[in-house]
C-alpha cells in the first residue's frame, strides 16, 4: 500500500516485485487487484498478459498483451483510493467522497490517534491509516468475528499492520476498551445505533477531539444528535450529506452540409409539426409514383452551395447513472472542560439564555 514516504529528488521509482499487489487499470470503471507471480496470467477482453513481464517495471507502466492480442493496460500501485475501488465487499463501504469529508472534518494528521467502530471491508480504515501515517495509529473494532479476521489479514497483506489494530468487539454493547480512554484525536462510528456509543466516545476523545457518525437514515441522525446534546460533553453539532455529480465529456464531429439540405430539413420538421386535415388529404392529387432519376437528384444537389459547419463540438452532460444517497455524516466536537463553567450543548444553551436576558433588559430600558 502506498502511504507517506520521504523521497529524494533523484530517488528511483518503485518497481514491481514478485508477490506485490498491483491494480490493473483498464479504464476508469474497470480495475482489478491482482498478486504478481512469475507463472501468473491475467486475462481480460483486451487479451492475455504474462505477469512475469511486469516484474521489474516501475509502477504506472503500460503493459501489453501477448501476441497475437494487441490490447494494453496500466499496472498501478495500490493507493487507498484505488483500494476502495477494487476491494472485495464484505459489507457496504464508504466511497471517496464521504471518506475525504470524514478525514478533513476529523482534522487527522500524521501522528494522530483515531478510533473506528464498524471495520467492515476496510475501505475507510485504509484511508485513515494513510492520513495518520507514519507515527499515528488506527484502532478499529468489528462486532463480526469473521469479518474482523478477514480485515486483519487484508491489512497485513497491504503492509498496514504497524498502523492498524483490529479488535473483535461490540461497541454498542461494551463500548471502547478502557486503555483507549482519553487517547483519541478523532472517532468514527458506522453502526446501526451510534447513539448507544456516545457515552463511550466521550470517554475516549481528548478535549477538542472530533466525533463523526455515518448513518443511512435520518432517524438515526436524530437519535444520535439527541444523545450528543443530552451528554453535555459535545458542541458544534452538524450533519451533512455528500453527493457527487459526474459529467461525461465527448467530442461530436460535424461534417459539411449543403445549404439546401439544411433548409429542406427545417421545412420538413416544420411540416411535421403542422396538424393534418384528413379531408383535404383525401381530395389532393396522389403523389407521383415515378421516382426521380438518380442523375436528376445528383444534379440538383451539386448545384446547391456547401456551407461549412464547425469541425467539432465538445459536449458535457451529467452521467445518467450516478451514485445517489449513501448516508449522513454527523460531526460534533468534544468540549473542553473549564472549572465552574458548563460544557457542551449546555454551554451553548446558557449562552443563548444570557443573550435573551440581555435583549429583555434592553427592551425594558
Amino acid at each position: 500500500m502506498v502511504l507517506h514516504c520521504l523521497r529524494d529528488g533523484d530517488a528511483e521509482p518503485r518497481v514491481i516485485q514478485e508477490g506485490d499487489t498491483v491494480v490493473v487499470y483498464e479504464r476508469f470503471d474497470a480495475m482489478k487487484a491482482v498478486t504478481v507471480t512469475t507463472k501468473g496470467q491475467y486475462s481480460n477482453r483486451f487479451g492475455n498478459f504474462a505477469m512475469k513481464d511486469w516484474i521489474g517495471l516501475p509502477y504506472g507502466s503500460r503493459v501489453h498483451a501477448r501476441a497475437p492480442d494487441t490490447g494494453w493496460a496500466y499496472v498501478l500501485a495500490p493507493t487507498p483510493e484505488l483500494w476502495t475501488a477494487v476491494l472485495r465487499h464484505r459489507t457496504q463501504i464508504l466511497y471517496v467522497a464521504d471518506i475525504s469529508m470524514v478525514i478533513a472534518m476529523l482534522e487527522l494528521a500524521p501522528g494522530a490517534i483515531v478510533l473506528e467502530s464498524g471495520t467492515g471491508s476496510g475501505s475507510l480504515t485504509t484511508s485513515l491509516a494513510r492520513a495518520v501515517a507514519p507515527t499515528g495509529h488506527v484502532h478499529t473494532c468489528e462486532f463480526h468475528e469473521q469479518r474482523a479476521q478477514l480485515a486483519r489479514e487484508d491489512f497485513a497483506r497491504n503492509g498496514l499492520s504497524d498502523l492498524v489494530t483490529v479488535r473483535h468487539r461490540n461497541i454498542e454493547r461494551d463500548g471502547f476498551p478502557e486503555e483507549l480512554h482519553g487517547l483519541a484525536d478523532g472517532l468514527f462510528l458506522d453502526l446501526p445505533g451510534p447513539w448507544r456509543a456516545v457515552p463511550s466516545a466521550g470517554r475516549c476523545l481528548r478535549p477538542d477531539g472530533v466525533f463523526c457518525a455515518f448513518s443511512p437514515c435520518i432517524e438515526q441522525v436524530q437519535r444520535t444528535c439527541e444523545a450528543l446534546a443530552k451528554s453535555g460533553e459535545f458542541h458544534c453539532l452538524q450533519t451533512m450529506e455528500v453527493l457527487v455529480r459526474s459529467y461525461e465529456v465527448s467530442s461530436v464531429p460535424l461534417g459539411v452540409v449543403a445549404a439546401g439540405s439544411a433548409a429542406e430539413a427545417q421545412t420538413t420538421a416544420a411540416q411535421a409539426e403542422e396538424p393534418v386535415d384528413d379531408a383535404a388529404l383525401s381530395e389532393a392529387e396522389p403523389p407521383s409514383k415515378k421516382p426521380k432519376a438518380d442523375s436528376e437528384l445528383a444534379a440538383a444537389r451539386s448545384s446547391q452551395p456547401l456551407t461549412p459547419a464547425p469541425k467539432a463540438r465538445v459536449l458535457a452532460r451529467p452521467v445518467a447513472a450516478g451514485r445517489g444517497h449513501t448516508g449522513y455524516l454527523t460531526f460534533a466536537r468534544r468540549a473542553v472542560p473549564v472549572a465552574g463553567q458548563p460544557v457542551g450543548v449546555e454551554a451553548e444553551d446558557a449562552g443563548e439564555a444570557v443573550g435573551e436576558q440581555a435583549q429583555a433588559d434592553d427592551a425594558e430600558q
